[in-house]
């Protein structure tokens, strides 16, 4: 089976992480902030915050920003459920924007359009852009309806670690509040489970450090009253924890060595599949000059006026050994957000994406004979 995703590991990166299991610390020591700096200088942001998975750095954002009850979140319906998820966890309604078909991410023109349609009480605190499939969203214009209307904005670049917009990588924070980056197994880099919140904001990043662990800090400065000696820590907010391991922030350090690389062989390898699915009844991903994409996925939509049904081909390319997937299920249409009002038709966009949509694999070790394989039994698999 050919997966549509796959971590490289390098016996560098081997190394560093035995290194650290033979040392003093396993978690909370020297690596970790090593490689929070390390990804802030490479993106260009004053602050980063290690956690343990994307997840929990969507949480400790939206928390930051101080959402809770009777604030709203606005997200894309497609995009992994964590994305909207995030504000649930602190008790705030979500509400979703439908993409643009063309690029799969959100639409400015659903937003600003869903933004004039709301009564300015009922509009979003924050807005959670996310970049499907490593390509960024427009984010330049998603900023300037953040500056109208007032929203903050929390980029989810979980998919787009060394991705770049208008000349500047990915996580500069140049048009959000905070980006959150995330490094499981299939995405650019890994540090197995892992994630990453960036901020130019000072305070931002010092509360999120704090949520991450407990609320509990030794900082006298952030203490109610002085301290009662050597030992003593505060619990001064209610936090969790979401700590990220020594091991972890080795692995991703080795790793980020090689993120050029990476990006650059992921590039090689789309390029290739837009030539070779040329003259097929699919569609790819709209590529915006703008943008460097660091290509996470590669999601081809099918005509399903030319081919066999999306089920129909689906399982046909899982029995000939292509190990697709599908990124992702409207989360409007999952049980839970069903189970708070929304359902079928609400965003006729994402719907559509849904129904045709298909990942294909696209990593780092994939070699041409391979990708030559997976478009033959793609090109098979859509005969109606």
């Amino acid at each position: 089976m050919i997966p549509y995703g796959r971590q490289e590991i390098s016996q560098a990166d081997i190394d560093a992480v035995t290194e650290v299991l033979r040392s003093d610390f396993l978690t909370q020591g020297p690596v970790v902030p090593r490689f929070e700096q390390a990804v802030a200088k490479k993106v260009g942001a004053a602050h980063a915050v290690a956690v343990n998975s994307a997840t929990s750095a969507l949480h400790v954002a939206v928390a930051a920003l101080d959402v809770g009850p009777g604030d709203v979140v606005w997200t894309s319906p497609v995009t992994f459920v964590a994305s909207a998820n995030c504000a649930r966890y602190c008790g705030a309604d979500v509400d979703f924007v439908d993409i643009d078909p063309e690029t799969f991410n959100m639409c400015p023109k659903a937003l600003r359009e869903k933004l004039e349609a709301t009564p300015e009480a009922s509009r979003p605190k924050v807005v959670i852009p996310v970049h499907l499939c490593g390509m960024s969203t427009p984010a330049a214009e998603i900023a300037a309806l953040g500056r109208e209307f007032g929203f903050r904005i929390i980029e989810d670049a979980s998919h787009t670690v060394g991705g770049a917009y208008k000349g500047q990588p990915v996580g500069s924070c140049a048009h959000s509040d905070i980006t959150v980056f995330s490094f499981h197994p299939v995405k650019i880099v890994t540090t197995a489970e892992g994630g990453l919140a960036l901020t130019n904001d000072p305070g931002l990043a010092q509360r999120m450090s704090l949520l991450r662990s407990h609320g509990v800090t030794r900082d006298p400065a952030l203490m109610t009253h002085e301290s009662d000696g050597p030992w003593y820590y505060q619990m001064v907010e209610l936090g969790w924890n979401y700590r990220m391991t020594e091991m972890q922030a080795a692995l991703g350090l080795s790793q980020l060595d090689r993120l050029g690389a990476f990006v650059a062989r992921r590039n090689v390898l789309a390029d290739s599949y837009d030539s070779l699915l040329s003259g097929l009844p699919v569609t790819a991903q709209a590529r915006q000059a703008e943008t460097l994409s660091a290509f996470h996925l590669y999601v081809v939509r099918l005509d399903l006026s030319q081919t066999a049904p999306h089920r129909t081909v689906f399982e046909r390319l899982r029995d000939a050994g292509i190990g697709v997937n599908l990124h992702y299920i409207p989360v409007h249409l999952q049980p839970y957000y069903r189970g708070l009002g929304f359902g079928d038709g609400d965003f006729p966009e994402a719907e559509r994406y849904y129904a045709e949509a298909i990942s294909i694999p696209l990593y780092p070790g994939l070699i041409e004979a391979d990708q030559d394989r997976v478009v033959a039994s793609l090109r098979e698999a859509l005969v109606p």
